[in-house]
């Protein structure tokens, strides 16, 4: 099968260097605890309807697509680098190389735990809030909270900074690190402030969406221990079904068996039968050969015993023939034979 071939490209693959998987450090933790608190505040200000509502406001009615018309077309191709689909698409094709090259599942699985934490996290919070977008306000200066919507926080944001921020968390030298961790920030800014020009969603919305991306890219860690036994369940499971496939495959190249074809059957013991019988015998030379078990059986009434050929019987004469004796004439013949 296909995936069978891909597993057998991938063990022929060089084995690749160790791999060091990020832990829960101490800075990671204060990055934690700090977007938390960040996470907690955006929520807090935009439920009592503080400043933030009010700047949210302001720049939706300053319109900055009307402002800056000449890059809304440009920009609404780019804010696709933020939507699910696509981007999944290319970073798993991407990782799936890596996956390949190192001989783990674990960039495909981590970057699907991320994704899942995602849709959890950020649905959640989505359909609790029910924020409505700036396009469906329906009060000047209202948090448009818990009427139906489902925009706080931003889903394009967020999503754009797992599945960018997911190239740097497993990248495997602090160079790349570095430089994958500067585009993935770019592209998940840039895709925020796009949906702000867009009107798509209010400048909060955003904000809670880059520390909703991040909280799960900081969290990442604590998964890493499921992540490692759901790749050992995965290869467990792939030798199993190798092996059961070894047992029921027939070999290539197998004969199928044929009937034996008038083949005598050889027994052992004292009922076993010769494989052939002599048809006809004499001088040590044989007149025919059949398989035993085709001969008719002797009738009931006749001793079984050989059979000899007529021409090679041995002439018997036996005592007091009836011939009458042989009288010879004066001239050496034979007497006639007296009339029967």
């Amino acid at each position: 099968m296909r995936i069978d071939r891909i597993f057998a490209r991938l063990d022929r693959e060089p084995e690749p260097p160790e791999i060091e998987v990020p832990g829960m450090s101490r800075t990671r933790k204060v990055l934690l605890g700090s977007t938390v608190a960040f996470y907690v505040a955006i929520v807090w200000g935009v439920l009592v309807s503080s400043w933030l509502v009010l700047l949210d406001w302001k720049v939706m009615l300053f319109r900055p697509y009307e402002q800056w018309p000449e890059v809304h077309a440009f920009l609404d191709y780019f804010v696709v680098l933020g939507q699910r689909g696509p981007t999944a698409v290319m970073i798993a094709a991407w990782l799936g190389w890596r996956s390949w090259r190192q001989h783990t599942l674990r960039p495909l699985l981590a970057m699907a735990a991320a994704l899942l934490l995602l849709n959890i996290t950020v649905g959640a919070v989505k359909i609790g809030f029910g924020r409505l977008g700036p396009h469906y306000a329906t009060e000047i200066g209202s948090a448009e909270m818990f009427l139906g919507g489902d925009i706080f926080p931003s889903g394009h944001t967020a999503n754009a900074v797992v599945t960018w921020g997911i190239l740097a968390y497993l990248a495997t030298t602090p160079r790349a690190r570095r430089w994958l961790s500067v585009i993935s920030a770019t592209v998940a800014l840039s895709v925020g402030a796009t949906t702000v020009y867009l009107g798509t969603h209010w400048l909060s919305d955003v904000l809670l969406g880059w520390a909703a991306g991040l909280l799960v890219l900081l969290a990442l860690p604590w998964v890493e221990p499921t992540i490692g036994r759901t790749e050992a369940f995965i290869f467990a499971a792939r030798d199993r079904w190798r092996a059961r496939g070894a047992l029921t495959a027939r070999p290539t190249g197998t004969v199928e068996p044929v009937s034996p074809v008038a083949v005598p059957s050889i027994r052992t013991g004292p009922d076993a039968a010769p494989a052939r019988e002599t048809v006809g015998s004499g001088g040590g030379r044989y007149a025919g050969t059949r398989p035993a078990q085709h001969l008719p059986a002797p009738a009931a009434h006749l001793a079984p015993r050989p059979h000899a050929v007529r021409s090679e019987r041995a002439p018997v004469t036996q005592a007091g023939s009836r011939r009458p004796p042989q009288s010879r004439g004066g001239n050496g013949s034979h007497a006639p034979h007296p009339a029967r």
